[in-house]
């Protein structure tokens, strides 16, 4: 009897010394993880940590003053850039209004020489690929360097308000008439690609062409084309009803 309760107190002994161990090693696994967490919000302050930053929506995932930094020294975050080059499907609705072609928030709709200038700014979190605004056939695609401050410049604030401004002109005759996209960035992004090609056919919706980073666009339409939407609201690519269309052949 003696001895057998001498082996339990020691089987006693090696369960709690085991306990305590499992418990220390806990313990130096969550200091440790502590220290982790720490340094890297040391090292990346004043921007996210790597391990909040999947948690944040994308303007705090990925702030401002970073990006511009990144603009600068060309070394862009992986997953800030798997992010901006998304291309979601869109699926335009049956309807044969006129579509907005790009994402982002409406600017103005200022009429100039009877042309409307329907302003699309695009920010840094936006998707960047265009899309047609109705059916039709390409007739130019005209580039314009980043000297082009004087002259039309100076009558659009929309090329005012870029630094040197940088962009591609998208002519297309459609059902309505001819319109033209102007796709326009800066000269520190300055990269535009064009899908598009003169006297291609394309598709109400059809993807015409991206935008590196922050960016205009710009719909050129006859006067009386008004936007559906109001100054100010957020509108997508391929899939918002800028322009109905009926309605203003009706009007």
């Amino acid at each position: 009897m003696q001895a057998a309760s001498v082996l339990n107190r020691k089987q006693l002994l090696v369960n709690l010394y085991s306990a305590m161990a499992f418990l220390l090693y806990i313990q130096l696994i969550v200091i440790a993880a502590l220290v982790i967490s720490v340094a890297l919000l040391v090292r990346y302050f004043p921007y996210p940590s790597p391990l909040i930053r999947p948690l944040l929506p994308a303007r705090k995932r990925w702030p401002q003053q970073q990006i511009r930094g990144w603009l600068k020294t060309g070394r862009f975050h992986s997953g800030y850039l798997a992010y901006f080059y998304r291309d979601p499907k869109r699926f335009p609705d049956a309807d044969n209004g006129m579509l907005a072609p790009a994402d982002g928030l409406l600017k103005s709709a200022d009429v100039h020489d009877r042309i409307r200038y329907i302003v699309i700014a695009l920010s840094f979190w936006d998707m960047h690929i265009q899309r047609s605004p109705l059916a039709g056939r390409v007739v130019s695609v005209a580039p314009h360097g980043d000297v082009h401050m004087d002259g039309e410049g100076r009558d659009f604030a929309f090329l005012r308000a870029k630094q040197c401004p940088v962009q591609q002109r998208i002519v297309l005759d459609t059902a309505i008439g001819r319109l033209a996209v102007r796709l326009i960035t800066s000269v520190a992004a300055r990269r535009i690609e064009v899908w598009v090609a003169p006297g291609e056919t394309i598709d109400r919706g059809q993807r015409i062409g991206k935008i590196l980073l922050g960016s205009t666009v710009v719909l050129e339409v006859p006067e009386h084309y008004v936007p559906a939407v109001p100054v100010g609201a957020r509108v997508w690519a391929g899939q918002t009803m800028l322009v109905a269309l009926e309605q203003q052949a009706a009007a």
